[in-house]
């Protein structure tokens, strides 16, 4: 028996989950991806894993212009940002799994940057704070740039998750591995299209914490969240609920061939973060899944799905 992947799950994430619950109106909505949520949770716990891999964003708590690789896998010391109530401080690791890792995505071809201090945010701790919330079950956060131009190409991460795949069943141990993307679905956050070229205090205020917040990113963190919760919703739901349905039906792999223009028009600048789930289903072989929960939840700007794509074939 050789180390393999148990269980794929693709959750949206918002802090304004975290910190705007009581002004929801659409709490039917909200309340179902709460549940959904759950439920991946519980399949979680079922499926027992020994490790697992988070492939998510970082909003600028963690990275920031003055280096934001493609790819970066956290080796070493994983520490959470602790931004709106999401976890903070550090998280339990396996330095030697995320290493070992490393160095068989870099013999497959992609090339990975390497951090051994890594400090992650809700673009990960979301997804610690509510799949893994009660289990004692390391992380190896694998950190895809979503947000600053130019973006990997969506087959390059599709290409990532195969090869993962193919990584993991190196480990020594049997283990067994959850990979869990962090992100999406479809919204638009009030960012500048190109950071080279803000219009507005806004967008300069925002550029200018993303060149440099290392070391201070929280100074800026108020003004940030005052900018986002005053954004007006951009949801494509009839985007998001065919992006579901081409998960259940194991059809992802069509999405390779899209490019960053294509995301955007589809499904807004947040939904570049579908590259995570797109990580992720291509790690299970694009495998046909199962849709748990979707809302459209303009208070969280955001369209909120979560599934689950499971092994095709083995125990």
């Amino acid at each position: 028996m050789s180390s393999r992947i148990v269980l794929g799950v693709g959750a949206s994430h918002s802090t304004l989950m975290n910190t705007h619950w009581d002004q929801v109106v659409h709490t039917d909505g909200a309340e179902r991806f709460r549940d959904g949520l759950a439920a991946a949770h519980d399949a979680v716990v079922a499926a027992r894993p020994d490790v697992a891999v988070i492939v998510g964003s970082n909003h600028f708590r963690g990275f920031w212009l003055d280096m934001i690789p493609a790819f970066t896998l956290g080796v070493g010391e994983v520490l959470g940002a602790g931004e709106a109530g999401t976890p903070k401080g550090p998280q339990r690791t396996r330095p030697d799994l995320a290493q070992a890792l490393a160095e068989e995505l870099v013999d497959r071809g992609t090339e990975v940057a390497l951090s051994a201090r890594l400090q992650i945010d809700h673009g990960q701790t979301h997804a610690i704070q509510y799949l893994l919330r009660d289990l004692a079950v390391p992380v190896i956060p694998l950190v895809v740039n979503v947000f600053a131009a130019p973006l990997p190409r969506v087959d390059r991460c599709t290409a990532l998750g195969r090869n993962l795949a193919d990584a993991v069943a190196t480990l020594p141990g049997d283990l067994r591995v959850a990979v869990i993307a962090s992100g999406g679905l479809s919204h638009r956050l009030p960012w500048p299209s190109d950071w080279r070229d803000p219009h507005g205090e806004d967008e300069e205020f925002l550029v200018e914490a993303w060149l440099n917040g290392r070391g201070d990113w929280e100074s800026y963190d108020g003004r940030r969240r005052q900018i986002i919760t005053a954004a007006r919703p951009a949801i494509a739901e009839e985007f998001d609920e065919a992006f579901l349905a081409d998960l259940e039906r194991g059809a992802l792999a069509t999405y390779g061939m899209w490019t960053s223009a294509d995301i955007e028009r589809a499904a807004g600048n947040g939904g570049q973060e579908l590259r995570t789930w797109l990580t992720m289903a291509a790690a299970l072989d694009f495998a046909p899944g199962r849709s748990l929960a979707y809302a459209a939840m303009p208070e969280w700007l955001t369209g909120m799905g979560v599934a689950l794509v499971e092994p095709g074939t083995g125990p």
